[in-house]
Formats: C-alpha cells, structure tokens, sequence
C-alpha cells in the first residue's frame, strides 16, 4: 500500500519541458522547497489515492499513454520519503526519520567547518514592506524607463570617450586605504539595490520574499534575497526577469551615475558625491559582471542560464553526465547515462561541467591562498589545508572511491587499454630521471670589466677614449684637474714646510721646547695629508687597470667640461675571456655543482650560442640583483621590487652561478643578455616537485 502524501503540499503547473511534455512543480510550505516533477510524475501523483501500486498503474495505463511500471512508483516513493513528503504514520517512518535526523546531526568539528565555510544571518522579513512600497517602483517596470536607461549610458559613454584621459586616470586616485573605504561604501549601495531589485520582481509577479539578509561565504559577506518561490512560476521570462533583476538595477544604477559624474561640477564641495558617482559607474557593475553573471557559481548567472535552457538543478545534473562521461572514456564500464536528452545538450552540459570545474578549482586555491595571507601563520595554514581539503581533494577523492568500487565491473576494452596506457605513459613521464636541464636567465660578459668614474669634482683636460679603443695594463687614458685639490694641497704643504721648521729650531726656542713630542705629532700628521693629498691627485691620471678595451664612453663628457665626483666615464672589459652569470631558483640548486657543462644561449638570434663550465655556485641567495636587464622591472624575467634607493630586490630566493671557461675567446663589448642551460643531475618530475614541495612547507610553516 502508498503511504498518503502530506496535506499541505501544493502543486503548480510548470514550463513546458524541452520535448514539449508539461511539467508540475511540488511545493513544501515547511522547508520552502520546490521540486520539478515530470509529466509521468504527476500522472503518479494524481492518482496516489488510490492507495496500492497495482491500482495506480492500472489506471495510469488505461487512461494515458504513458508506459510506466512498479520501479518509476518505487523511485518516487523513494524521493518522496528521503525529502519528508509524506506522513509519518508508522513506527517503521518514525524509525526512518530517528535515522536520519541522527545522520544530519555532525559532530563539532564537522558543525564548525560546514558553518565556517557558509551560513546565512537572516535581518529582515521584508514582504509585508514590499507590498506596500510596490506600487511606488512600477515606473522601473515600463518599457520607457529602460529606453531612458540606455539612452543615458549611450550618452554617457559619448562623453566619457571625450574626456577618455581624466577618466581613466580617475582610477589612481583610489589606491589608497580612503579610496578602499570609499569603494566598498559605493559597493555597499549597490548590492543593497540589487537585492532590491530581486525582491520588488519576485513580489511584483506574486512570490513571497520570506527573509532578506546576509550570507557569509568563506567570512565574506555577500548579500541575499530568499526568491526560492519563483519556482512556482509557469512562465519562463517571469523567472528570468527575477534572476536578472538585480544585474539590470546595477546597471541601470551606473547608467545614470556615468552622466552625473559629467554633470557635477569638479569642485571641492561636490567632491564626494562626484567620486561616488564614478564608482558607480565603474566599480559595481565591473564586479556584477564578473561575479554575478558567472554561471560557474550559484549566482545570478546560474539561474539566468538555468531558465534560460529550462534545466533546474543545471549543476547537479550537468556534473552528473560529466562524471558518467569521465567514467566512460575512462574504464567503458557500459553504464547508461543518467538522463537522457539530445546528443548535443548532452555534449554541451559536458563541456560546461567540465568548465565550472576549472573555474572552481582555480577560485577556491585562490580563496585558500587569501585565506592563508590573511590570518596568522599557523592559523592560515590550517584554514588554507581545510580548503584545499573540502574543495578540492573531498570531491576528488570521492570521485575515486567510485571507481575503487567499480572495479569489479571493470573489463579490458577499448577504454580501459587507453587509460591504462596513458596512466603508465602519465607515470613513466613522472618518475623517468629524464630532465636534467636547469634553464635560467643568465647574462653574457668579458672576464674582467670595470667602470672608470671621475674621483672628484674636476675638469676634463682630454678627450675622452673612443669605444673598442684598446690600452694595456698601466697606461694613461685620460687626466682630470681638480683646482681644488690642488689648492688644498698647497696649503697642507704650506703647513707641513712650517711645521717641520719649528721641528728643527725646537733646542733653541723655549716655547717650542714646551710643545715637546706633540709638535712632531702634529708635522707626522701633516706630512701624512700632503702624501695623501698628492696620492689623489696621482688618481686624477687614469691608467687602465688591465690590458683592456673601451665597451662605453660617456658621449656627454668633453674635453674642457667639469663633471661632479662620481661621474660614470668609461667602460673597460678585457679583451680576452668571457664568463656568463646565471641566476638559479632554490629548486636548482641541489643538481649543479662545479665543473659542470653548460650553454649560453643569447637573446640576440644573430649571436651564436656558448658552451661553458660551471665555475662556483653561490651558497647565498642574492640581496639586491646587479643585472638591470635581466629585471621585471625593465622586461627581464626576474621578478624584483625597486627600492627607493634605486636598489633591485628579488621578491623570490635568487642565486648567482658564474660559467667560465667558455668558448667564447673575445668577448661582447656590452653585456648581452639571454638563457643558461645548465646540464645539472638528471632528476624525476616527481622527485622536484616533492623537494619543492617540502621546501615549501618548511619555508612557511616556520613561526
């Protein structure tokens, strides 16, 4: 016999189905929840007075045409028992529903985690205030108000692309912990009327609004309208003009903001509200957009696409058919698909499972990553594992456990001879010792070089050397005059002459006698600044410092000018040998070592390649990285961060590996940049990505 059904449910007739069968939606009053049930479903439930299966489906035969048997009653029973549709009038149903209140009850860990990761704080039960302010926002429902709308955001956009400049760089005036505060009170605004746009739709077409309120999502809060019984809804366009409604309020909402932020005068009294108006107009609907209209999450765009294809519960049952699609190209266990519909739906709900997946898979290590930044180390840490946990390796490892428990059912076929293969191939490629190759960004050089800078404030007397002008070691290159030196010496000399007379009249003047051992002190002293003093005059007669080649003259500097102390002259490399500096992550350098062979290849396609040897690893990660070239900041692949000193610091571990021995005898006059390849010891994909792994916890896990 059928137990009865519950009294208070109620039926509404729903959208036609995508073959043309008419659908009902089954509503439960108590747990605001709605389900769709099908053309056979229904014929079920029409009929479920009749108290047995056997009189049901008898009936069912002989005034439809439809070809239902006991196991499509059985199937319903059972969807209607697990979601409490019925009434529990026996011991067996109270035992049932002890079980499953027992089975919803979690433990305290499991409680903290689900709430942790999602709840919801309901504020207010606003239909009441919906009913009566309703007729009041009519206008937003008239064709002519959005013509309006689209009106002013044409002409908006016209006069922002004539003031195109000011506009943008508008944007740079928020970078600030004030345009922050100001961003999220312009978001605020915004995500108010967007619930309001949901809520005044759903009423306007009969819905109750049961509760308005806050949901926090990973500690997030996102606003929330309950529109649950827009599913009661036959027409599809009334459910789609409620999903949509909050994405046009914003947009609308911007709309007008945009021609306000032209219309304002730029004036410190009105400042505000003008800033106001351009985050409006740029800020939320940017966001909406984005967040939103993505149907990859259960927001508005999911909905939208959800009536749009008529496809309620769009996710559950397009990630059903991806996971018996997966199951099949996988093992070809032979398993029929668990709905049936047109080979091209089919495909294409595959395709758009497989996509929410990878969105999903990128959002939530994003969450985990900003969850991890944002509390204390070890807090982070635990809070990032809890969502890399649940998100990610729960689905994943449930999804194995099914195919353990498949595996008797598992034959060799064409699928499963594929997926072996590529998993050996897959395994193979992991744990092969094939790559052995260290690459990095590495910079090609002459052995000796050394830039020539003037040592004082002096005047040029000569020429300067012209480039790929060679010297040997001790000869002249040019000479610099520093009058001031020069007078500072005639007076050190001046006072050290002086000095050195008292020194030998001191036996026969009294008053030097007193000054005793002091007064030869004092002339130690002052012959010791005259040498000096000459000494730096002898530097203002640069010599090279080694057989060497001018690779750069400073073109600005002539003879007769006077340039400042420090002044950059010259540039000297030695004409023969040539090294190679590359730079090398923290994973690379386990596998280098002297001695090693290794190739220079130069950015420049017209350079030929250099082979070298590895000559010292530096043990120590670079402070501060003295290649601008091979810097982010000026294009290079180094990842650094300029120093208001003009210092370059790397933002990850960077070390230094000098090649020398290169056959390369004559090397570039200026330094050419490119890519090292180090011939390191041969290492498994597997075994670097454990090291970089474990590295990597031991970095960060360290309080």
């Amino acid at each position: 016999m059928l137990p009865p059904l519950r009294q208070d449910l109620a039926l509404h007739p729903g959208p036609d189905a995508p073959d043309g069968s008419p659908t009902w939606t089954l509503h439960d009053p108590a747990s605001n929840r709605f389900f769709a049930l099908s053309w056979p479903a229904f014929e079920i439930l029409a009929r479920w007075g009749l108290g047995s299966v056997e009189a049901l489906l008898t009936s069912i035969h002989a005034e439809t045409t439809l070809k239902i048997g006991a196991p499509d009653v059985q199937g319903l029973l059972q969807m209607l028992a697990g979601n409490h549709l019925l009434v529990a009038a026996s011991a067996q149903d109270s035992l049932r529903l002890g079980e499953q209140a027992k089975a919803q009850h979690l433990p305290a860990g499991q409680w903290l985690l689900k709430n942790y990761l999602f709840f919801r704080l309901p504020l207010l039960r606003p239909m009441h205030w919906l009913q009566r302010m309703s007729p009041w926002v009519r206008w937003a429902y008239l064709p002519a108000f959005w013509v309006v709308v689209v009106l002013l955001w044409l002409l908006g956009g016209v006069l922002a692309a004539r003031r195109w400049d000011e506009f943008t760089h508008t944007f740079t005036s928020y970078a600030s912990w004030d345009g922050l505060l100001a961003v999220g009170l312009a978001l605020s605004v915004a995500k108010v009327l967007h619930e309001l746009g949901h809520a005044f739709t759903a009423t306007r077409y009969g819905c109750r609004v049961p509760t308005m309120g806050v949901a926090f999502l990973v500690m997030w809060p996102v606003l929330y309208t309950d529109t649950n019984e827009a599913w009661k809804l036959r027409s599809r366009r009334q459910r789609l003009a409620i999903g949509a409604a909050g994405i046009l309020s914003e947009l609308a909402l911007a709309s007008v903001a945009l021609l306000l932020w032209h219309l304002l005068p730029d004036t410190p009294a009105w400042g505000p509200v003008r800033s106001g108006a351009f985050l409006l107009a740029t800020t939320t609907w940017l966001l909406t957009v984005a967040i939103n209209a993505s149907p990859f999450m259960r927001f508005d765009g999911y909905f939208l696409l959800s009536d749009a294809l008529n496809m309620p519960n769009l996710h559950e049952r397009s990630f059903a058919l991806a996971r018996w699609w997966l199951r099949e190209r996988l093992f070809g266990w032979g398993v029929p698909p668990p709905e049936i519909m047109p080979p091209a739906r089919r495909a294409g709900l595959i395709v758009f499972a497989l996509m929410t997946w990878l969105y999903r898979l990128l959002l939530f290590f994003g969450i985990a990553l900003l969850v991890y930044h944002a509390f204390f180390k070890a807090l982070g840490l635990a809070l990032m594992a809890v969502e890399l946990g649940w998100f990610i390796a729960r689905p994943v490892w449930r999804e194995m456990r099914v195919w353990w428990q498949g595996r008797e059912a598992t034959r060799w076929n064409r699928a499963s001879r594929r997926s072996a293969l590529l998993a050996g191939m897959g395994l193979l490629a992991l744990v092969w010792p094939w790559q052995g190759v260290v690459q990095a960004p590495a910079i090609l050089g002459a052995l000796q070089a050394q830039a020539v800078y003037s040592p004082y404030a002096s005047q040029l007397m000569s020429p300067l050397p012209a480039t790929g002008q060679s010297f040997k070691a001790g000869q002249p290159m040019l000479q610099l005059r520093s009058p001031e030196l020069a007078v500072r010496l005639q007076q050190a000399q001046a006072i050290e002459q002086q000095l050195q007379w008292q020194l030998s009249q001191q036996a026969f003047d009294p008053q030097l006698m007193a000054a005793g051992a002091a007064l030869r002190k004092r002339w130690e002293s002052a012959a010791a600044e005259v040498a000096g003093l000459q000494a730096e005059l002898h530097r203002l007669d640069l010599l090279a410092p080694f057989d060497a080649r001018v690779a750069e003259s400073n073109e600005d500097a002539q003879a007769g000018s006077w340039l400042p102390a420090g002044e950059r002259l010259l540039m000297l490399v030695s004409p023969q040998g040539s090294k190679v500096d590359a730079y090398v992550d923290e994973s690379a350098l386990a596998s280098l070592s002297p001695g090693l062979s290794a190739r220079f290849v130069p950015s420049a396609l017209e350079q030929p390649s250099v082979q070298c040897r590895v000559e010292r690893v530096d043990p120590v990660q670079l402070s501060q990285l003295d290649a601008p070239v091979l810097a982010s900041v000026h294009g290079g692949e180094i990842a650094v961060q300029k120093a208001p000193d003009g210092r370059l610091l790397p933002l990850q571990p960077v070390f230094r590996v000098r090649l020398e021995h290169c056959d390369r005898a004559q090397p570039p006059l200026m330094e050419l940049p490119g890519r090292a390849e180090l011939q390191g010891e041969r290492r498994s994909w597997l075994a670097r990505g454990w090291r970089w792994a474990v590295a990597l916890w031991q970095r960060e896990s360290a309080l």
